[in-house]
This record gives structure tokens, sequence and C-alpha cells, in this order.
């Protein structure tokens, strides 16, 4: 928990002392280091930079700017605000303490002094003590309506819900509740107001209150604070709006005053208050070793899962949609070749987008395709291939969790479609990440307490639940990728975190790449750890992988050495490449596999004259017109040997193979076509930018800028002129003056050596104040010491607005 503010613990004006009359004294008061924390926590306020402190106050009361401060308050200090947006304007300390506290929570109490520092800090309250203010917009955005209940539950005061009463109808009222009759509406309000909040006199009406009376105050008392009401109501109901304990809102509804649920709840202005951050403690406990061993297999999995995506979509990758993103379609064939379910495939393949692996290629007929930077990170060791998807995972804000939903018109969102990023996803993951590695190295949180802490940490987007969604996709996402293992966060994990390369501490958890198989009679091969790169790459060619885990299992088929012979490899040299590489013999079914498929390659030849087969068996030729299965394909025999085609030559091929031939491709020179793994890739491509939650946070040097040029705008807009003129008295207002006028002010300024006031506008358009000393002026320009910049400067004389002459004694 963090630690009181000074703004807390120190209060801009305690007893006897005068408090700010507005935001922009308060803020006027600060010194430098909390005004650049200020600027560092609403960054918005920077955008421009204020030109003095008062319009700095202005911005920070703007509309959009409150949301975005209350959006990123705790629960209780959230709590807080929303106490003062129903407390009197201003409201005494006392007054806050006991609308959080009942005079009973001593856990309030204590948190109290922090969250309102808090509040000060972000210069939503200002005030001494005795005098808290929120903020305008905020008491307006927090405070109770018909339209936008408060989560407080309260309602309207007596002196809002009776605005547009009739004044008969209010001394009614006042006298049904045994009130003296008043002379105007207004002292007849203030005369009900001052019973309902009197302890003694409201317990003796309510004593004289029938039981079915205390049962609708009681469903009323904790919020909602409206009610239905027939025509002619029950006896009870009827009491309490005679009495003013009901008061009505329209003509069917009714509402419980304020004044009045505060004396039923105690004076408390919440059920239920959460000054203290809820625990998130170890739900489990597992040795360091044991993570970090779980850890390096996820992320050895990852990898492989990774690399086999991007390869198979190496030759013909899916078409990007017309909106942009991946088909459902497409989805589900990269789901079955990874053998994963949709959501799995769609967070791989944004994951590889996120990393810059494979990107759009920018074509007419557009597709996805790897890019050149895939080939640079296979290039790289294991454990920094994880460090670059891991590196690209945690600060990306496209979210992969929300593929398949739809949005707001009702369109489904699409894997790498343009409407997947949401910008608090990397502030939600990195939180996760840090409370996990806030527990004992080994331990893993319950996700429900996980869960709760972020919803007590950002309370106002726990509404639709995305934060909370976003948390759970986070913590699935960091399991499958080994930034944690068995729940808890591993050490490469907690590097990642740490802003450290976790590839040193990944790489010796990883296991060394093998260089051999084990090839067993049926028709299968063992690879019993990750393969070195030549060997994996030649044997992903020429067998099908049947199960994937600690030892990989690879299938030889006849579709498979094909496409090994395609490739350009020949029998011999697979032959070769298997007596190399397998620790066992080779078995004799798949030499002999090896040998009739080689056999049968390329005995037919495709190529293109639309499309055309050319065979030195002519027998074989009649065979094809004469099976039933080609007739799609549009053959017709052109000389014994050679048959043309409708089909285009891809077309063709697969025809042919799906008839249980084995043809090959070749070029119009008559040579065999060999199909390079390598065969596409897309232009060099960037990897995506995340969208930023709001303006980025400013660094040390442009804070420190920042203001200095607050201060020095203030101490222009805060000059007292000998002769204010037109302008003075209005903030914010440019002097106003003569060409000619403004010329001998400021030469009668440099020959007596005095400072003046002057509006200045850049040659970009923008409008300052300054104070200056002139010691020289000539040639349009007047050169002087600037007080406002602390430093000499030349000023064009004709980008001057106007001047003023300072009183004696002001500097």
């Amino acid at each position: 928990m963090p630690e009181p503010s000074t703004a807390a613990a120190a209060p801009e004006s305690g007893t006897g002392a005068t408090s700010p009359r507005s935001l922009a004294e308060a803020l006027r008061a600060r010194d430098d280091a909390a005004l650049s924390a200020l600027l560092h926590s609403r960054p918005d306020l920077l955008n421009p930079v204020p030109g003095d402190v008062t319009q700095l106050a202005t911005r920070a009361g703007t509309r959009a700017s409150v949301v975005r401060a209350l959006e990123r308050l705790d629960r209780f200090t959230l709590q807080t605000a929303e106490a003062l947006a129903v407390a009197p304007d201003p409201c005494p300390y006392p007054v806050l303490e006991g609308l959080l506290t009942g005079g009973e929570d001593e856990r309030a109490r204590a948190a109290l002094p922090r969250a309102l520092g808090t509040l000060r800090d972000q210069a939503l309250v200002w005030g001494g003590e005795d005098r808290l203010r929120l903020v305008r917009t905020a008491r307006e955005l927090l405070a109770p309506s018909a339209q936008r209940p408060s989560p407080t539950g309260l309602g309207p005061t007596v002196a809002e819900a009776t605005a547009g009463m009739s004044p008969t109808r209010v001394q009614e009222i006042v006298a049904a509740a045994g009130l003296p009759a008043t002379h105007d509406p207004v002292s007849a309000v203030t005369a009900l107001t001052s019973l309902f909040t009197d302890q003694e006199r409201m317990s003796a009406l309510l004593d004289e209150a029938p039981a079915e009376a205390h049962q609708v105050l009681g469903r009323l008392v904790w919020g909602p604070p409206y009610g239905e009401v027939t025509p002619n109501p029950a006896p009870p109901v009827r009491w309490l709006r005679d009495r003013g304990l009901l008061l009505p809102a329209t003509a069917r509804t009714v509402v419980l005053p304020r004044e009045v649920a505060l004396h039923l709840r105690g004076g408390l202005a919440h059920r239920d208050t959460a000054p203290v951050a809820p625990p998130v403690p170890a739900h489990r406990e597992h040795r360091p070793q044991l993570v970090d061993a779980n850890a390096a297999g996820q992320a050895l999995a990852a990898l492989a899962t990774v690399e086999e995506l991007v390869k198979s979509w190496e030759h013909t990758g899916p078409p990007v949609l017309r909106a942009g993103g991946l088909s459902v379609r497409d989805l589900k064939r990269a789901a079955a070749v990874l053998d994963t379910t949709e959501a799995s495939a769609a967070f791989w393949i944004e994951l590889a987008y996120a990393a810059g692996l494979l990107a759009s290629d920018g074509e007419a007929d557009e597709r996805y395709a790897p890019t050149p930077a895939f080939d640079d990170w296979r290039e790289l060791p294991p454990a920094e291939r994880w460090s670059v998807l891991a590196a690209a995972w945690l600060p990306a804000t496209r979210t992969a969790g929300l593929v398949g939903e739809q949005d707001a018109k009702g369109r489904t969102l699409s894997a790498l479609g343009p409407e997947l990023d949401r910008s608090a996803a990397p502030e939600v993951r990195r939180r996760v990440l840090e409370l996990l590695a806030d527990l004992p190295e080994g331990s893993s949180p319950d996700t429900e307490a996980v869960l709760a802490r972020l919803a007590w940490e950002r309370p106002v987007r726990t509404a639709s639940d995305l934060r909370a969604r976003l948390a759970g996709w986070a913590l699935t996402e960091a399991e499958v990728l080994g930034v944690t293992g068995r729940g808890a966060l591993s050490g490469p994990g907690r590097a990642l975190l740490e802003h450290r390369d976790p590839a040193p501490l990944l790489a010796p958890l990883l296991p060394e790449p093998v260089d051999h198989v084990l090839l067993q009679a049926d028709l299968t091969a063992v690879a019993p750890g990750p393969l070195r790169r030549p060997l994996g790459d030649t044997l992903a060619v020429l067998a099908d992988v049947e199960s994937k885990g600690g030892a990989t299992v690879y299938r030889f088929t006849p579709g498979s050495v094909r496409r090994a012979l395609d490739a350009g490899h020949a029998a011999a040299d697979l032959h070769a490449f298997l007596k190399e590489h397998s620790r066992t013999p080779v078995p004799q079914p798949l030499a002999y596999l090896i040998d009739d498929v080689a056999r049968r390659h390329g005995h037919l030849r495709v190529g293109a004259a639309s499309s055309y087969v050319r065979c030195d068996d002519d027998a074989m030729l009649g065979e094809i017109l004469a099976d039933k299965r080609s007739a799609g394909l549009g053959l017709r025999r052109l000389a014994p040997t050679v048959l043309a085609a409708r089909a285009e030559p891809t077309a063709l091929l697969e025809g042919l193979r799906a008839m249980g031939y084995a043809p090959a491709a070749e070029s119009g020179t008559g040579d065999v076509l060999v199909a390079r793994a390598d065969a596409h890739r897309t232009p060099a491509r960037s990897a995506p930018v995340p969208v930023p939650d709001g303006p980025p946070v400013p660094d040390a040097t442009l804070l420190g800028a920042a203001v200095r040029a607050i201060r020095a705008g203030d101490l222009a807009a805060t000059a007292v002129r000998k002769d204010p003129g037109p302008a003075a008295g209005v903030p914010g207002e440019l002097p106003r003056t003569s060409a000619a006028e403004t010329l001998a002010t400021v030469q009668a300024a440099a020959l007596t050596g005095s400072a003046v006031w002057i509006g200045y506008v850049n040659a970009d358009g923008a409008a300052s104040q300054r104070v200056i000393a002139p010691v020289r002026v000539e040639g349009g320009f007047v050169t002087g010491y600037d007080h406002t910049a602390d430093e000499v400067r030349t000023y064009a004389l004709h980008r001057v607005t106007g001047v003023a002459e300072l009183a004696d004694d002001h500097l």
C-alpha cells in the first residue's frame, strides 16, 4: 500500500489558515516536485503544455481529463471521491470521515489520509481540511441522479427533490412533519432538512411510523432509492410521503431523500468500504526448479508451434479478407495444422504477427506469408528466439481472446483483423505478472484472488468486465508461452518483467538439440529431442509430424516422400540422409517406400500450355483419359505422348495426384521444377505498433521543461501592471497596444532599465505572455533579459501584441 502523501499529511491549510479560493491557487501553491508529479500521473494535461497555472487548472477540470483520472483510482480512493460528491460543498474533514467510517471503521479511518492525499495529488480535490472541495466536473460525474445512480445508492437531497414542488405542497409536508409553517418555500425546505439531519428529532419521528413503513424504508435505504407507487398508495407509503420521508420523483415514482437515507444508515455513504487492497496469497507451493523446468518445456513447445505455423504459410498463405484479417475457415485450418483449438491458434497467429514473423504480402491477391525477419529469427539460438516472442507479447495491445466475438455493429472479430487492439491489455498483463512476482518464488496464486485485487485497483472498468477477462487471458497466455510454470512466475519470466534479457536464464534450462533420430519398422521416426536446424528442416519435408511432446514422432508416407522428391532430393540422397542421421538401421519397408515413389516420380510431366501432360508411356495417358475422375481437368490427346488440359498446372498436378499418380512439374524448357521451402516471403515488414492507452508518460526532461514553462507563464500572467489597460484583470488575455506605443514603451524601458509585460505570438501562431527587461531596441527587434525564461532573448517587434509597464516593486 502506498505511503500517505505529503498533501494528506500536511494539508494545504489547517485550522486558522486561509484556504485557497480556487484550484488554480491550490496548484500555484505547490512546489515544482508536486507539480511535476501531477503532470506525470496525468500526462493528458501536457498536450499541449499549459501556458500558466490557470490553464493547467482549467484543463485538469475538463470532463475527458477527469474521467481518465477517476478511472485510475483504486476502490477506496474512488469511494472517498463518491463520498465527497454527496457531502456538503465545501466539506470539513470530520464530515467526510463520518461518511466513510460511521465513527466505527478504524481501517477506513486509517486509510482516509492516503486516499485523500491521492485525490489532492491528482488535482481532483483541493482546499484545506476545513473546506475540502471536489473538482466540479468530478462532482457532476459522481453525484447521484435519476439517470445516473451513484455507487453510494443515495438519492437527491431534500432541496433537490423538492425543487419543482408547489409551495403549498411543501407547507403540507412541513405541517405533517410537526414543524411550524414558514413564509416561503426556501425556509420550509431548510426546516425540513434540519429535521432530517437532527438525530434526536428524526428518531422521534421514525418512532411514530408504522411497522410496514420501516420495511419500505429498509428496501430503499441502500439503494436504489427510487420506488414505484400507485395513484392510491398503501397507508405506510402514504404516511412516509405525507411527512417528506419519501418525495415524488415522477408521477409514478418516489425517492428517498439523501438526508433520510444517511440517518437510517448511521451516516455511512457506502454499505461496504474497501480501505485495504485484497491480498493475493500463495495458493500452491512448488520448488522453483520445478517451475523453471516446466516453463522451459512450455517455451520449447511455443517455439515449435510458432515455427510450424509460419512455415505452413510459406507456399500459399491464407488470403486477407477484404475488411482485413483471417477468415473463419482459414483459422480452422491453422488450428488443424497445429492440432489445437481455434482460440489457441488465434493466440499463436497474433503472437507471430506481433513479433513481426508474418504479415500480409501487399500483392494484388493479398495473402499472409512469412516475413524476412522469420528467416533471421530461425537462425537465433532457442533462448533468444523465445525472448523475441516474449518481448513482443508483453506490450502487445492486440487481444487474441476477442477473436470470434462481435463488435458493436454485430461484426465478427477475426484473427489479424483491425479491431483487436485494447489499450488496457499491456497494463493488465504487466500488473498480473507483478502480482505473481510479489509472491515467494515457486508460489502460484488463486485466480479469483488475482481478479479481486485487479478489480480493487481499477474498479471503474470492472463494469464491462474487460479488465477481468484480460487478466484471465494473461494468465493463460503466460502459461502456454512459458512465462509462468504451474501458475508461478518463472525465472525467465521475472527477468522479462524487470526489463532484463531472459535468454541467459532460459538457455541452461533448454535441452541441447540432437543430431539423430530413431527409425522404426512401422514407417515412423522418433526424434528424442529438439532437432538441429538442417536435420529438422529436411525431416519436416520428408515426413509428417504424427505426435508432439518430449519426443516428436514423424511418419513417412508416399505423399511425404513425393514432397521431398519435389523439393529436389533424389532417392539416393534420401537413403544417405536417413543412414547418416539414424541411430537404428534403416528399415526395409522405408527403403522400399522411397524407391517405389521415386520410380514413379516424374514419369508424368505437367507444364503450362494452358497446361499439358506428357509421358513416354502412351498407355498410361490412355488410362488417364479413360478415368472418369479426370473429366474435370478437361484433358484431350495432342500426340501419343502429350495431353492438353484446360486446368491450370497447379490444379492439374493436384488432380493427377488425387488419382494416384505422381506427376512432376516442369519448366518451359522441360526441366523439372523444384519446390523450395522458402519460396515466398513478404517484403520487409515491421511489427505492429501497440496502441497506447492515452498519452505517453513524459520523461524527466519533458516534465522539467513543462514545469518551467508553466511557472514562466504564470509569472507573466500574474505580473502587476503600472497602467493596467483594457486587458488587465482578464486572465490569459494578451495586452493590446498600437505599434507606435509598443515601440515607445520598450525604448523607454531600455533607457531606464525597467521591466515590461508583453504579449507575443511566435512564428507557429502560439501566443504567450512574457516579462522582459529590454537592453537593446534596433532593426525591428528588442533584446532583453526574459524573466519568465530566465535567459536573454530577442523578440520581433511586429509579433508583440502589446506592452504594459510593471509596478515599481514587482521585480
